[in-house]
Order: structure tokens, then sequence, then C-alpha cells
């Protein structure tokens, strides 16, 4: 029987797409869902190169969201966007300052937070 292929990476969402997949299970749609909904839809609808642009677009949020093990910098992403995403619980341990200054940089690039 035929199965449906979804992504489990964000960093190659339209890779997968165009080898037949149908969808993602995705980080980022934590932070970026309409962004991470379009990378797919514009895909399914024809508009590859639109797809792509956004996907590329979108690429330092997703090494950024990696830089620690998931899912501490989501979280840590949440918070600064304003959620309540909760504290981490043993044995995950608060971000490096680098990394958190990291990630608040390319979300900020990316309107992601309130000045």
């Amino acid at each position: 029987g035929n199965i449906d292929l979804y992504s489990g990476c964000d960093e190659i969402i339209v890779p997968i797409l165009s080898l037949g997949g149908v969808g993602v299970i995705s980080v980022m749609s934590n932070i970026m869902p309409k962004e991470t909904h379009d990378i797919v839809a514009k895909y399914l609808e024809g508009d590859t190169k639109g797809s792509l642009e956004l996907q590329l677009k979108l690429l330092p949020l997703v090494d950024a969201l990696f830089c620690e093990v998931n899912p501490i910098p989501v979280k840590k992403a949440l918070n600064l966007m304003g959620f309540d995403a909760g504290s981490l619980r043993l044995p995950l341990t608060e971000m490096e300052p680098t990394n958190v200054a990291r990630l608040a940089g390319v979300m900020e690039a990316l309107g992601l937070l309130k000045r």
C-alpha cells in the first residue's frame, strides 16, 4: 500500500516535498505556524520557487531552534514571545547565554519579538 511521507526536519521541508512528501511535523511551526504552513501550501499549489524562498528565509530560525537539545530553544523562544511555555524539567537545563542571544537576534530580525 501507499503511505504519506512527512518531513520531520524543518531544514528539509522542500526537499522532502520534492520527493513526494505531503507535509511536515515541525518544531518551527510552534513559533511561525502560518509561515510553516505556507511553505507546504505553496509547494503543493505548484509555487516551488515561493516555497523554497520562504524555507531559505527561515533557515536561520531553524538553525537557532536546534542550537541546543529540543525542546529547550523552542520553549525559550515561546517565552521570549510572551507565551508561558513553562520552565524546563531535569535533565533539561537552561540555554547557554550566547545561544539565547543568537536565538533572540534571529527572532528579532524576523519581527517575532516586541520592542
